[in-house]
């Protein structure tokens, strides 16, 4: 399984509908190539529980490690990303909810003085939640009994559910929110500027891609954009590119259609040597390899 993104890396799956704009799923890493969900953002606060296992969660350029019982915010508009810590699976909740469900009306006060407080602070992008804090620990009990709720839904599930999510975001407003309006606009200008380079090279991975292409869509000399996506993405433009190219190239070795310098060449690789020496680095086996195992399956 794979997210559905649009060009801007912007993910096109449903959150709930326009006049119920909630989702509560159960997910495991398990379900997801690699056992990791692409880099993505959406206009929904998502929040997250663990169940079983450990996750790696990123939020633009910080990294949580989540434990069961452990949980994380991730703010509207938020790059992120998870991954498996190990061979183990991953099962957590996902609470995803569009702003407009707690306040309702534009420029309302309930948007203006407690909604956009929290959406527009860029020191809020994500954080974690701890069961050993107790006002996080009262979200996550929260976010248990909404997963409850969700499974055996009562004639009032909607206010119910409405009930809950505004008592997690008083919780937040309450006790996370600090006004920081300079660092704000130095972050949202930096994760501006990271979702247009993963935008470039999401776009263009099967073509031959430069530092000066991706640079020139940056708008940055090719020294700092290095450098830039290397302090925010916790590793270098071209082993991103390398390990998006091979996450790409998996379904295509499914159902063993199609060959392997066929695949290669689709997914951006000069060579069919070159990309079974990443593959095997990456994935621990060849590409023939793993495409036997997937048709054994």
């Amino acid at each position: 399984m794979q997210l559905h993104l649009d060009t801007n890396k912007r993910e096109l799956k449903s959150h709930g509908t326009y006049e119920f704009p909630v989702n509560v799923s159960y997910e495991q890493l398990s379900r997801y190539e690699r056992k990791s969900f692409l880099w993505h953002w959406h206009k929904e606060i998502e929040l997250t529980i663990l169940l079983q296992g450990e996750m790696n969660y990123q939020v633009n350029d910080t990294v949580y490690h989540l434990h069961q019982g452990e949980g994380l915010f991730c703010n509207s508009n938020i790059l992120h990303t998870g991954s498996s810590c190990n061979e183990s699976d991953c099962i957590y909740i996902s609470t995803t909810f569009h702003p407009r469900f707690l306040y309702g009306y534009e420029n309302s006060i309930l948007q203006t003085k407690y909604v956009n407080k929290i959406t527009d602070n860029a020191s809020l992008a994500g954080f974690h939640l701890s069961p050993y804090i107790f006002w996080q620990n009262k979200i996550l009990e929260n976010l248990t009994s909404i997963w409850e709720l969700s499974s055996r839904p009562t004639s009032s599930y909607e206010m119910q559910l409405q009930q809950m999510l505004s008592g997690i975001w008083l919780l937040i407003w309450e006790n996370a929110v600090s006004d920081q309006t300079e660092e704000n606009t130095g972050v949202l200008k930096n994760m501006d500027r990271l979702k247009k380079i993963l935008s470039y090279l999401q776009s263009h991975y099967t073509e031959k891609i430069t530092l000066a292409d991706i640079a020139a869509e940056a708008n940055i000399c090719q020294s700092e954009c290095c450098r830039f996506f290397k302090k925010h993405m916790k590793e270098s433009l071209f082993e991103y590119l390398l390990s998006y190219r091979i996450e790409k190239s998996l379904p295509l070795l499914t159902g063993g259609q199609t060959s392997i310098t066929e695949v290669a060449s689709l997914v951006g690789f000069s060579s069919s040597s070159y990309y079974t020496k990443v593959f095997k680095e990456r994935m621990g086996c060849t590409p023939t390899q793993y495409q036997v195992s997937d048709l054994s399956q």
